[in-house]
């Protein structure tokens, strides 16, 4: 049984209005870019002055912060939800690519290029690090072939990314190798750059896949 709404009628039209604002704010995000989110256009849109807007969202970078906590939040679920389903390293791979696949701009907000002038708060992080135990989690289950090298040397001394979540060096390592092929592969599939070469993408991210597993 669902518990009980307990808000007020204020609290729910409060939430009502933010959520409308955000909705506003990722089509401003999928037409010109984060870049050039703007409260005052969507208050417009909204039929709102730009002062009655503020009352939701203080300012463009309190706005930011919600959606780049959603965009966090959803793939932490996703992630989530796939381990407890079972899902190996593999499967995690394939969850990332249909959450970015799903919605290309959510992805490109926390994975593409920083917003100028914006800074993200700390306790963002926190999710993020939740994404990357349930990576580190998978790659602890998988034997690795690599041998010592200095990344592992250095791992060893700096895994403040990992805190919390302690990991020997070599998982740590394939995590991150994991995450950056697999990104790569991401980005410029999504940025339209295999446009024209007549092949499949998500062939290619398996290949990819599988060499990253035999190793």
């Amino acid at each position: 049984m669902a518990a009980p709404d307990t808000k007020t009628p204020r609290e729910r039209y409060r939430a009502q209005v933010r959520a409308e604002v955000k909705a506003h704010a990722w089509e401003q995000i999928a037409t010109a870019g984060a870049s050039a989110l703007s409260l005052n256009a969507i208050a417009k849109r909204m039929g709102m002055s730009g002062p009655a807007l503020y009352r939701y969202f203080a300012s463009r970078d309190e706005l930011m912060t919600e959606l780049i906590t959603d965009a966090y939040r959803s793939l932490a679920d996703t992630f989530r939800g796939a381990a407890d389903s079972g899902a190996d390293l593999a499967g995690l791979a394939h969850a990332l690519r249909g959450w970015a696949l799903e919605d290309p701009h959510r992805y490109f907000l926390i994975y593409g290029t920083p917003v100028p002038g914006y800074h993200a708060p700390g306790d963002v992080t926190t999710i993020a690090a939740e994404i990357m135990a349930v990576l580190l989690d998978a790659c602890a289950t998988l034997p690795s072939h690599r041998p010592e090298s200095p990344l592992d040397i250095h791992l060893a001394d700096h895994r403040q990314w990992a805190e919390g979540h302690p990991a020997p060096p070599a998982v740590l390592h394939r995590a991150l190798i994991v995450w950056s092929r697999l990104h790569g592969v991401l980005s410029l599939e999504l940025a339209g750059q295999f446009a024209g070469m007549d092949f499949d993408p998500a062939l290619l991210y398996a290949a990819e896949l599988d060499d990253l597993l035999a190793h």
